[in-house]
């Protein structure tokens, strides 16, 4: 009996002395993003550090402070971004903690200038977790990091923070890990995308304009190199074709007149590969399933699904086209190609040349199902 008391005390005093070096909430500052911008003229980083408030992070009833709470942001120059973020931790009282860091935003002149030193860099920090969600913006990070979510909500309810993993996206672009974006990207065919945040000012009012974030577009990048960005219309519709949890309102269209308004949901896209070439020449083909939301003009069943079908084509071959005038593979043909033709890859890495051009689409073939009609009448 008394060696068991005597190995009680011991495990005891073990376990405390475990949580002495725990700390509490209040000790220190959380950073859940990170924002990188550069000046190439001073060839100069700048780092933005996000600060979590605790004070109105979750969403209570009747416990939120009546008075508005800042963001906090804090800011630092320097060479490197680490020599940027060093500048920060004296100014800093609770101390810098990097272990909740959710988001990293990169100005879109990182993208043109730095992108590689950048993103090599992030991989490597091992204080940032692979699920870190990465975007881009075209707009004043420090003003991106400050706008609050609707109803004054914290910035962690904005879509800087949106998980992308199990929520069915509904004419959304879908968010991107850096897990995932470094799997792309690394990828000798076959492009890298990343979603483009931008403010709008017009959308929602609340006594006088309430911006708000969204994703405007995708930034692409092409064997480890920037080739243009993508339009919110074109990216939504890559991000609908190539993923199974998006899905797309449409317009259907007869004689050039708005017929009826469908949502696309489910692709499934089969690419096949002509056999003995030197580079991919492929058809596609589309499988999809609709439902009707509305219906504008009096249109048969038949002639919806086929004007549907003519429109979704007609979308496959103008991404791909533009993709290749940009030299970006946007719809990854290449990466299934060059892994079923290895001695072909071989060749085209030789020549280092872009892999796709015009005709190398032979076909494509789109099959639409309209599996619900919202109370309007067919036969």
């Amino acid at each position: 009996m008394r060696s068991r008391c005597l190995i009680s005390i011991i495990i005891g005093c073990v376990m405390l002395s475990g949580c002495s070096n725990v700390k509490n909430i209040q000790d220190l500052t959380y950073i859940v993003a990170i924002g990188m911008d550069y000046d190439p003229e001073k060839e100069e980083y700048t780092a933005y550090l996000q600060g979590l408030n605790f004070a109105n992070v979750a969403k209570q009833e009747g416990s939120r402070p009546t008075e508005p709470v800042p963001i906090f942001i804090a800011s630092a120059k320097g060479e490197t971004l680490n020599l940027a973020v060093s500048k920060l931790y004296n100014r800093t009282e609770p101390p810098l903690f990097f272990g909740h860091v959710i988001t990293l935003l990169l100005s879109q002149r990182i993208v043109t200038h730095r992108f590689s030193e950048v993103i090599e860099e992030v991989g490597r920090n091992r204080s940032l977790r692979p699920t870190l969600r990465v975007m881009t913006t075209e707009e004043s990070i420090q003003e991106v990091l400050n706008i609050k979510a609707l109803f004054n909500y914290p910035a962690i309810y904005t879509v800087l923070y949106k998980k992308g993993d199990t929520e069915l996206f509904q004419d959304e672009i879908k968010p991107t890990t850096l897990m995932d974006f470094l799997r792309q990207y690394n990828e000798p065919m076959g492009s890298a995308k990343l979603p483009l945040v931008k403010i709008d000012k017009e959308s929602w009012q609340a006594d006088k304009s309430y911006p708000v974030l969204y994703f405007d577009g995708l930034v692409v990048f092409q064997q480890q190199k920037y080739t243009n960005s993508l339009s919110f219309k074109e990216a939504i519709f890559i991000d609908w074709l190539l993923e199974k949890k998006v899905s797309l309102t449409q317009r259907a269209e007869e004689e050039g007149e708005l017929a009826a308004v469908v949502k696309l949901a489910s692709p499934k896209l089969k690419i096949k590969y002509g056999k003995e070439t030197d580079a991919p020449h492929f058809s596609i083909e589309v499988s999809a399933q609709a439902d009707l939301l509305e219906k504008v003009r009096d249109i048969p069943e038949d002639r919806l699904k086929k004007e549907i079908e003519k429109d979704l084509k007609k979308k496959i071959i103008s991404t791909f086209s533009n993709g290749v005038r940009n030299h970006a593979d946007v719809l990854n043909i290449g990466e299934k190609w060059y892994r079923t033709y290895p001695e072909k890859y071989k060749e085209v890495k030789r020549t280092n040349t872009f892999y796709l051009e015009e005709d190398s689409l032979e076909d494509v073939k789109v099959d639409v199902q309209i599996l619900h009609f919202n109370t309007y009448k067919y036969e």
